[in-house]
């Protein structure tokens, strides 16, 4: 973890009582003011918990399969309308925190977007998966946390804020925003993967999930663009297999043996300010 990162980092266990609690390097560790202590896994991520979370991300075999998937390309056209977003979206200061990274590719997909018109940008991938993290890690610099519990960040060391998929906490990425940042929401439209659903028995993008996301952001963000990004795959049994596996509905249904087939991927990207 870079120099650069670790200055907007702070202690999460002094940040209940101290707005800056800064990290610092002490061997395989880091280590605040007060003598809080974080151990750096060997992967090269740190765990920036502060006890046992309630959950525990997702499972070695869905990150197996998200890799797999993710890495054929299907859905790179997600991270290139990413990329674009983040282009208009960040101020040109600040980290940019993806909260709820999984394997890192789309932190990594947008920093490279970033970097091509500008030096210095850093970026940092919070989760709370630790398979998710030995993966990201090798991509990008990398934390244990929980979006729930509170984002292990300075206030104001963001300059833009991802959420792919991801569970979102409004009150903590407005308090990680600093000036002119920019919090980007990736969602599924109600028609994502919607040939699999029914063959399958998955779950179905709830219908009214743009709605829900607004008034879950209510009160910190205000959304000022949007848009719909749509492709046709066309998929193997395997990768039917492994897109089924990598999603929520892994956690709910037994999927058996599957077939090739053709499916649509759609995604809705927005972009918030914070609310004055």
């Amino acid at each position: 973890m870079n120099a650069s990162v670790l200055a907007r980092l702070r202690c999460p266990v002094c940040a209940a009582r101290a707005a800056s609690s800064p990290l610092t390097r002490d061997g395989a560790a880091l280590r605040c003011p007060a003598g809080h202590s974080f151990d750096v896994a060997r992967q090269g991520y740190v765990n920036l918990t502060t006890g046992r979370t309630p959950h525990v991300g997702d499972t070695a075999e869905m990150i197996a399969a998200r890799e797999e998937f993710l890495g054929a390309g299907h859905y790179d056209f997600v991270i290139d309308a990413l990329g674009e977003a983040a282009r208009t979206a960040y101020p040109g200061a600040g980290l940019i925190v993806d909260a709820g990274a999984g394997t890192g590719r789309h932190l990594a997909g947008v920093l490279g977007t970033l970097r091509a018109e500008r030096n210095g940008t850093d970026g940092l991938a919070l989760d709370v998966s630790k398979p998710a993290l030995r993966r990201a890690a090798r991509r990008v610099p990398a934390a244990l946390a929980d979006t729930w519990a509170g984002l292990p960040l300075a206030d104001g060391a963001a300059g833009l804020v991802l959420n792919v998929f991801a569970p979102r906490n409004g009150a903590e990425f407005r308090r990680v925003l600093g000036t002119g940042g920019r919090l980007l929401v990736v969602t599924p439209e109600p028609d994502h993967l919607a040939e699999l659903v029914g063959a399958l028995g998955l779950l179905r993008v709830d219908p009214d999930k743009s709605d829900k996301i607004a008034r879950s952001l209510g009160g910190h963000f205000t959304e000022v663009a949007a848009g719909t990004h749509r492709r046709v795959l066309a998929l193997t049994a395997a990768e039917v297999a492994a897109v089924v596996g990598m999603g929520p509905s892994a956690w709910h249904a037994h999927v058996g043996a599957t077939t090739a087939a053709t499916v649509t991927a759609a995604v809705r990207i927005s972009t918030w300010a914070p609310s004055d």
